[in-house]
This record gives structure tokens, C-alpha cells and sequence, in this order.
């Protein structure tokens, strides 16, 4: 990967020694990605990097990892015993005394290492309690004087929720961005027509890649990453440039070993990447900016600051961008003011990003409990920030989506309702605030009359945004506004072309519109890019059943991990093939399991078998108990057979569809 410059180590780091180098060929990647899980695993932090080509490489990252490392850790294959890269690496380990060699593929070490015996780990790969990985984290251990650290214990669930259920949820317009109306894949001038074309060559297209954290501390990942949203957001504002969409950028950057053909995946111009080192009271921050054509550098520089002043390096960064850039645009750089919905309290600052990092990692009701508690932390440190409230507006549709009791329920989404709509009082330009509040009106109080006028609201401050867009495309589609969701997520999927869930979206909002095979394309796409997509098996399935496929649609239910997905599509098929035993048993595996939580999946199974005041009485149940399915009801066509029906009429009527 794309690597800068690190900066020294910040005084006064709090992180324990426990610290790992890892050398290796970029060529044994694969295996190098095992190495580190193993390490990982057993409570060591571990460096590593990809093998660059010549130049790309900046000596100053490995040197200071290399040198701060208890632990060299070096993989000997048929490759890298011809790598001087890492020849040089491990006699840096072997002259220090802290070597430790691995055999991939039962290769001798390189001449003038022979005497170290090396760890054979060729059969070992991916197996954690093999003889060999233990004796590779004994080694490990004893350059550490001691015994490994005990591992971070696994969290269990503290719910029953599904956990696709909740993916699918915050996919549908609940994710939470960094402080700002985000970037999307391009921002262009309110003036301009149609959608940029990536490749057109006007350098303005830049790719902002995931800063590292350097800190020796996975505990502050959360750190790196909102920085580098924070970043992209400042950046954005300048309305010359176009900033590459998160989900795209991340890919991507993951994905290629260089910056050539990172910036073709991405259709950018530039590639801005960096590192980050937070200790304490201070924070250290390395960033450059490459030109994606050349691999050549444009532009570097290092900060070393109080906490504090952590905006302002936000700042200095998005304006010496600009500045690098000026020959190609015209625009104003990013200044020091608080973007629209942003704050300038650090512990503020900080409260957000770990509830942020805590909600999309969605792990269970214990994790999004505790990012709300995060949220409300930041609200109660700067009380006009407005960010934070919109954030816990989603958090607070979640919880009472997923792991609330009906009262409870009832009692967040009137509470995620009144956090939102703080946030568009306190920044009437903050488009996730706007965004927010449409999605706690349509998703929790199920008042899609309501969700209107917010939800257009985003899409005017935010035409950019790929998220935005994607949001709004969706609320359209369930109001069968077909032809707008169609040119809307269109737009989208041109400014994210790397994001599965963007072609999930697509592929939704064609099913909605009777375009089944438009459908079926677009989850194709969307399980090319994400195979473990949350859901996406299941739509694909219920886009093949409705076109006649009943056989690709078994073969996608069978595949999709979710029961409250897979199992209404098993019952409907069972029942088409004239199986009833077979179809009364999905529905009551379905029925015992999610109890009163799926009456709207009662009601498409029953729609579909024909059973129309059976389908009526659980769709009546699911909008009694606020069952957020009930926001897709309009549009579904699992439900046609109840379209013209009284009850399905005076239904949708009071949910605000007509």
C-alpha cells in the first residue's frame, strides 16, 4: 500500500511495549496477513507493510517502526530471499538480537542467516494452535521478557437480534458520517450538469485513502479513521475539487499495492494518504499528496501539535491540498472554520469518534448501547454540536428498532425524532442532520408524510454525496416514486462504483419498480464487490422469484445467512411448488424465532400464498407495533395482491403514502 512519511514518536505514549515488525514479500501477502491475525490474536501489536516498488517506499515509516519493534518477525519464501528490502530488514533484526524467522515454503535463509534456525510454518498458515504458531508466539514472547499479553476477550452477543437485520437497517439510511454533510465519490459546482466523468483529466479528482495509525494501539484506530473522514470533509468544501467517496476509497486502498493503479480503480487524479501517532495531550500527523498518474510525489509535510489543535491541522492539510493543486484549480481552500454541524471541542471530538466507531461496527446491542452513550457524551461536553445529535438520533432508531420492548420502542424513536430535529435547528446546511431526521420520521415513527420534506432537504444541500443520494433514492423508491429513485441512485452508483451497498440500493430500487432483471444485475454487481453483503443473497432471491426463477431463487435463499430473510422466500417457493408442509414449516421456524418482531415478513408470506386477510391482519400488526418494515410496504411487490384491498388502502393512507 501507499505509504508517507511517519512522523517521530510522540512524547509521552502511554502503550505498552508489546510491538511486532513484520517483513515480508509482497508477493506473500497472503501469508503474511496470517502471521499477523496470529499475533494479533495472542495480544501483540504488529507492523507491517506490503513490498513497494523502488521509491515507493518511504524509508522514515520503516526505519521508526523498525526500530521502536521488540519483535522482528521475518518470512522467508522463494521471493523474499531475493528481496533486498527484506534482506535489509532482517539484518537490522539479527544485528539487534530481536530476529525471528519464518519458512514459508521451506526455503533456506538467505546467506549470512543460516544460523538462526527459521520456524517452518508451510503447513501452519491459518491453523493457530499448530505446533509451529505456537512456537512462532513463544519466540515472539521471549523478546518481550515475558509471557504474551492476554488477548482482547471475544464479545458475545448480548441480544437475539439478527445481526443482518441491523445491517440492513443502518444500509437503509442510518450510517453515520463524520460531522459534516460527507463526501461523496465527486463534489462538483451546484452549477454543473450531469455526473463528472472519472479519467476526464482536469486534475481535480483526489482520493483520500485511510490514515494509519501508528500509535502501537489497535484501541486507536478510531482516532485514525475519523481523521481522515474529518479530512475529506474539509476538503470537499472546496467545490473545484472532487473527493473520492469513503466506502470506494477504502476499497480501494485495500485492494492495490500502488499508487498507479489505486488511483485508475478509483478514476482520481491524486491519492492523499497519511498516519497518525495520538499520545496523550499530543498528536502527530504525516500526510502527502501523489500524483496518481506518475507515483510522484506532490506535495508532504509532518505536524507535531498539542491535542488541541488537532482542526487546525484539518485545516492546514485541506488548504495545503489546495494549494499544491493551484495550478489546476481556482477555488477557495479549506479555512479554519467549524464546518456545518462540526464542533471545536476536542473531548467532543473525540466522544463522537468512538461512538462512531463503536455504531458501525454493529456488533451487538451492547456496542450501539454504548456508541449512544458516546453521543450523548459529546452532547453533553458541546451541547450546539450538532453532529453528534443527529448521530444519536440513529443510534436511538436502531436500539429501538432492534432491542427495545414496544414501549421503549415507541419512547426512542420520539426521542431519535427530537435529537434530529436539534440538529437541523442548530445547522439548517448540515445535510446528515436533514438526513437524520427523515430517516428517524420514515424508520421510527413511520411517518413517511413527515420524512418528505427532510429527506428532500438532504438531497438539495448534498447533491454530491453519495450517501445522501443513496438515502434519498431509497425514500423515493418506497414511495413509488420510480422514476426519480432511478435517476438518483444512478448518480450515486457513478459516484461510488467501488460500494456493493450502493448496487444493493440499485437493485432494490429496480425490484420496487417491476424491473426484476434490472434487479438481478444489480445484486450481481453488489456480490462481485461484497459476497457477504447483509441481505443481498436474499434480494437477489426474491428478484429471480419474481421473475420466474424459482430454481436461481432457491439457490439464493439457501445461501443467504439471515433466517428472517431466507426463510419468507423458502416459504413462498415451497408453497408455489405445491409443498404446504414445507412452507408451513419455514413460517413457523420464522414465527418461533422472531416471534412479533417480523409480522411484515408474515404478511408478504401470506400475501403470496394468496391468503389475503391472513397477510392484511399481520401487515395491521407489524404497523400497531411499529414494525419498521412497514416503510417499504408501498412499493413492495411481494404485497401486490393486496394493492387494491380496502385494508391495504386505509393502511397506507395512515402511514402518510397517500
Amino acid at each position: 500500500m501507499h505509504r508517507v512519511p511517519a512522523p517521530e514518536q510522540a512524547g509521552g505514549g502511554d502503550a505498552p511495549g508489546h510491538s511486532v515488525f513484520l517483513s515480508y514479500s509482497r508477493a506473500d501477502r497472503k501469508a503474511g496477513l496470517a502471521v499477523v491475525r496470529i499475533l494479533e490474536a495472542a495480544g501483540y501489536r504488529v507492523w507491517w507493510d506490503g513490498l513497494l516498488e523502488g521509491g515507493e517506499r518511504f524509508s522514515r515509516t520503516t526505519e521508526m517502526a523498525l526500530e521502536q519493534a521488540r519483535a522482528v518477525v521475518v518470512l522467508w519464501s522463494r521471493t523474499s530471499t531475493d528481496s533486498h528490502w527484506v534482506h535489509d530488514e532482517a539484518t537490522r533484526g539479527r544485528e539487534t538480537g530481536r530476529l525471528v524467522p519464518l519458512s514459508l515454503d521451506g526455503s533456506l535463509p538467505p546467506l549470512g542467516f543460516g544460523q538462526f534456525q527459521a520456524i517452518d510454518v508451510s503447513h501452519a498458515l491459518g491453523k493457530p494452535d499448530s505446533e509451529p504458531m505456537r512456537a512462532l508466539v513463544r519466540a515472539v514472547a521471549a523478546l518481550h521478557d515475558g509471557p504474551p499479553p492476554a488477548p482482547a476477550a471475544a464479545r458475545s452477543p448480548t441480544s437475539g437480534a439478527d445481526p443482518a437485520r441491523r445491517r440492513l437497517l443502518v444500509a437503509a439510511g442510518v450510517g453515520v458520517v463524520a460531522v459534516a454533510a460527507g463526501a461523496g465519490l465527486w463534489r462538483w459546482r451546484a452549477g454543473d450538469q450531469g455526473t463528472p466523468r472519472p479519467g476526464a483529466g482536469n486534475g481535480r479528482r483526489i482520493g483520500v485513502l485511510p490514515f494509519a495509525n501508528l500509535s502501537g494501539d489497535p484501541q486507536q484506530q478510531y482516532f485514525s479513521d475519523g481523521l481522515t473522514s474529518e479530512i475529506r470533509t474539509r476538503l470537499s468544501r472546496n467545490t473545484l475539487l472532487q473527493i473520492a467517496g469513503q466506502t470506494s476509497s477504502n476499497k480501494a486502498g485495500q485492494e492495490h499495492d500502488d499508487v498507479r493503479s489505486t488511483a485508475r480503480a478509483l478514476g482520481v487524479d491524486f491519492l492523499l494518504g497519511g498516519n497518525v501517532q495520538k499520545a496523550v495531550e499530543r498528536v502527530k500527523v504525516a500526510a502527502e499528496l501523489t500524483d496518481g498518474a506518475t507515483g510522484m510525489s506532490r506535495w508532504a509535510d509532518s505536524w507535531e501539535r498539542p491535542l488541541a489543535d488537532i482542526f487546525a491541522v484539518q485545516s492546514e492539510i485541506g488548504a495545503a491540498v489546495s494549494g499544491a493543486l493551484s495550478a489546476v484549480i481556482q477555488g477557495p481552500g479549506a479555512d479554519g472554520a467549524v464546518p456545518a454541524g462540526g464542533t471545536a471541542d476536542v473531548a467532543a471530538f473525540d466522544a463522537y469518534l468512538h461512538g462512531r466507531a463503536l455504531y458501525e461496527a454493529g456488533i451487538d446491542e451492547d456496542s450501539d448501547r454504548r456508541a449512544l452513550a458516546y453521543f450523548e457524551q459529546a452532547i453533553a461536553l458541546d451541547a450546539r454540536y450538532a453532529g453528534a445529535h443527529a448521530a444519536r438520533a440513529r443510534a436511538l432508531v436502531v436500539i429501538g428498532n432492534l432491542y427495545a420492548g414496544h414501549a421503549e420502542r415507541l419512547r426512542a424513536y420520539d426521542v431519535a425524532v427530537d435529537a434530529a430535529r436539534t440538529a437541523t435547528t442548530l445547522a439548517p446546511d448540515f445535510a446528515e442532520g436533514h438526513s437524520a431526521l427523515g430517516f428517524a420520521l420514515a424508520s421510527g415513527q413511520l411517518d413517511m408524510r413527515g420524512a418528505r420534506e427532510p429527506f428532500d432537504r438532504s438531497w438539495e444541500l448534498a447533491p454530491g454525496d453519495a450517501d445522501i443520494l443513496a438515502r434519498y433514492a431509497t425514500f423515493r423508491s418506497n414511495l413509488g416514486d420510480h422514476e426519480r429513485a432511478s435517476e438518483v441512485i444512478q448518480r450515486a452508483v457513478a459516484l461510488d462504483p467501488l460500494n456493493a451497498r450502493t448496487f444493493r440500493s440499485q437493485g432494490d430500487i429496480r425490484h420496487n419498480a417491476g424491473d426484476h432483471a434490472g434487479a438481478i444485475s444489480a445484486y450481481a454487481k453488489a456480490i462481485e464487490l461484497n459476497p457477504t453483503l447483509a441481505g443481498v443473497h436474499a434480494s437477489m432471491g426474491f428478484a429471480q422469484l419474481m421473475a420466474g426463477a424459482d430454481a436461481d431463487a432457491r439457490a439464493s435463499f439457501t445461501r443467504e445467512r439471515s433466517a428472517v430473510r431466507r426463510l419468507p422466500g423458502l416459504a413462498i417457493l415451497a408453497q408455489r411448488a405445491g409443498d404446504r408442509a414445507a412452507a408451513e414449516a419455514a413460517l413457523a421456524e420464522l414465527v418461533a424465532e422472531y416471534g412479533d418482531k417480523s409480522h411484515y415478513q408474515y404478511a408478504q408470506i401470506h400475501a403470496q400464498w394468496g391468503d389475503t386477510d391472513q397477510a392484511l391482519q399481520s401487515l395491521r400488526a407489524a404497523w400497531e407495533l411499529r414494525d419498521g418494515g412497514i416503510m417499504l410496504m408501498y412499493a413492495d411487490p411481494l404485497l401486490a395482491p393486496l394493492r387494491d384491498t380496502a385494508g391495504y388502502l386505509e393502511l397506507a393512507k395512515a402511514v402518510g403514502f397517500i
